[in-house]
């Protein structure tokens, strides 16, 4: 079943003083790229953030207003979706591979959809598949939620256990370090 990508790459890097996270190398490449690559299955890849350069087919879009938090993000980058499923990725995850996103999409089973989670239990909210219209309808059960938790934890999902430190993403300068 086909499927689209979103990924979320217009945070404002408070902890790494304001810094283009999305662009941060990691092996000689940067996060986005890493992120848009796991989605290279999708029939349209959608990247909710400031346009790049080299980065080909992805559609750009921005939230209302920009620098409005990961819900605001979803919501824009959901408008663009035509797909039955979604794929949404945080743009500063250091080891997201197209692997993470063939057991993610596998994983949504009855369910609404299915994120990783940690192996200390912490579930990554910007590392998920989803069906579309369910995604949709808990966005628009809240329009103006703040938290991309509480809007999630609407939805019927699956845990998948990250493998490997897959869900992991960059947030702090000892984070970037660990993985350079």
């Amino acid at each position: 079943m086909s499927f689209a990508g979103l990924v979320l790459a217009g945070g404002a890097a408070s902890r790494l003083s304001g810094v283009d996270k999305p662009m941060l190398e990691i092996d000689g490449e940067p996060l986005l790229r890493k992120a848009v690559r796991a989605l290279g299955g999708a029939e349209r890849v959608i990247v909710v953030g400031p346009e790049r350069p080299g980065f080909g087919d992805v559609v750009w879009t921005s939230e209302e207003p920009p620098r409005g938090g990961p819900v605001a993000a979803l919501a824009a980058g959901l408008a663009l979706v035509r797909a039955q499923t979604v794929v949404v990725l945080a743009g500063d995850m250091a080891r997201v591979e197209s692997s993470t996103v063939d057991k993610l999409r596998a994983a949504i089973g009855a369910g609404d959809g299915a994120l990783l989670v940690d192996a200390d239990g912490y579930r990554q909210w910007l590392a998920g598949a989803w069906r579309t219209a369910r995604l949709r309808d808990a966005l628009a059960a809240d329009p103006a939620a703040k938290s991309l938790r509480a809007v999630l934890n609407r939805l019927d999902f699956a845990e998948i256990p990250d493998s490997a430190g897959e869900s992991a993403d960059v947030d702090t300068p000892e984070d970037y370090d660990r993985f350079r």
